[in-house]
């Protein structure tokens, strides 16, 4: 029997648990460095699975590293699994999870036999936009020694590269003063007109973005009282921009915006974040390939979606680790449309009959993946020796 043939047998086996672990995530969303049952129960797996874990790595608790085989070329499957305030696993972080434990249970069947060591990497918080899990990760030394890492991502439709660019998450505060809006409005400093000069100076700055920059965002807090002057207003920002130079331009000027906010107004201006922001994905193409080959030869077809896949942008912290580890990042259609990612409609798809279909192929996909990466000499020589030089 071959590898792959040994990986695909040994994955079969464990089809009707994968499929319960991602419908039971599903089922218990949690939040960004709050997914202690998510977190408990891949841990679990992969122990079972004869891995060797180790739970609260990098002082995270819900973090976790899950490691088989000794070979001397060590690849990465990375698994996430926190959702979205109020509607839960709309993106698909549920499957991305059960993926991974899939992937890295096949692969490591025949790791020995292909010389190949397998991490399952537990990273949470990839949607807290900043100082996320595999941030904080790279920072503390997880993914010393990798070659290689990989992970699969739930879209409406099959993306083998999809046009992932960098961004910065942050909190907006301003600090006025009460005073009574009617008697004595002199006396107040408004924060909520801080904050409406801010936004209108950010609509104004469109005129001048790049049309591949974006910012969006939303007041997490406008007031208390309609007859109080506010004293204290917030917002949370995202920037985005095609790579982390291009958006450090950008945050500087939508920090400038909130800087005449606060000058206009007199209310005192505090941002917080925005300090470890997400950078763009680069993707290694020569892995691309190999795990398009194995996708299609489970029944996968990857359409070409010609200007649209220029259009279609996201961010993900998975761009920071392919800036030091050779990555890729494809994304598995559910057949979703005319839903997509970040709306509830794609919460509910995750679990239905083609989820389930994506989370199967997709897991079994990266594990031939690994396997083909450890059997092409030159791609194995390629990476190890970009790590021996790194």
């Amino acid at each position: 029997m071959d590898a792959k043939a040994g990986a695909q047998e040994k994955f079969k086996m464990l089809e009707r648990d994968l499929l319960a672990l991602s419908h039971r995530i599903h089922a218990h969303p949690e939040l960004g460095f709050q997914e202690e049952k998510a977190c408990v129960w891949l841990a679990d797996a992969l122990d079972a699975a004869g891995f060797r874990v180790e739970r609260g790595v990098c002082g995270l608790d819900t973090a976790f590293t899950a490691t088989a085989g000794q070979g001397p070329l060590h690849i990465g499957i990375c698994a996430e699994y926190d959702c979205l305030p109020e509607i839960g696993h709309a993106c698909g972080h549920n499957m991305i999870a059960a993926m991974a434990v899939g992937a890295g249970i096949a692969a490591a069947r025949v790791a020995d036999e292909v010389g190949v060591k397998v991490t399952v990497f537990g990273t949470p918080a990839e949607e807290v936009g900043n100082a996320s899990g595999k941030i904080v990760m790279l920072e503390r030394g997880a993914f010393e020694g990798i070659h290689a890492a990989m992970m699969v991502h739930p879209t409406p439709m099959e993306m083998l590269e999809g046009h992932l660019i960098a961004c910065s998450m942050f909190d907006v505060h301003y600090t006025g003063k009460e005073a009574h809006a009617a008697a004595f409005p002199e006396q107040g400093i408004n924060a909520a007109d801080a904050l409406t000069v801010a936004q209108t100076a950010i609509g104004l700055l469109r005129q001048h973005m790049r049309q591949t920059d974006r910012v969006h965002g939303i007041v997490t807090h406008g007031g208390d009282a309609p007859n109080v002057v506010p004293a204290h207003t917030s917002a949370r920002y995202i920037v985005r921009a095609e790579n982390l130079e291009e958006l450090k331009d950008m945050r500087s000027k939508v920090f400038r915006c909130f800087e005449a906010g606060a000058i206009a107004s007199g209310a005192k201006l505090e941002i917080l974040g925005g300090d470890k922001p997400y950078a763009d994905v680069k993707y290694d193409h020569e892995i691309s390939l190999l795990y398009k080959r194995n996708a299609e030869a489970l029944g996968r077809a990857f359409p070409d979606p010609g200007p649209l896949a220029q259009r279609i942008t996201a961010s993900t912290d998975m761009g920071n680790v392919s800036h030091v580890i050779p990555s890729i990042h494809p994304g598995i259609g559910i057949n979703s449309l005319p839903a997509g990612n970040h709306q509830p409609e794609f919460t509910a798809h995750c679990v239905k009959a083609d989820a389930d279909k994506a989370v199967l192929e997709g897991g079994l996909a990266m594990a031939w993946t690994a396997i083909d990466i450890a059997q092409t000499p030159a791609l194995r020589e390629r990476l190890m020796q970009r790590s021996a030089s790194a």
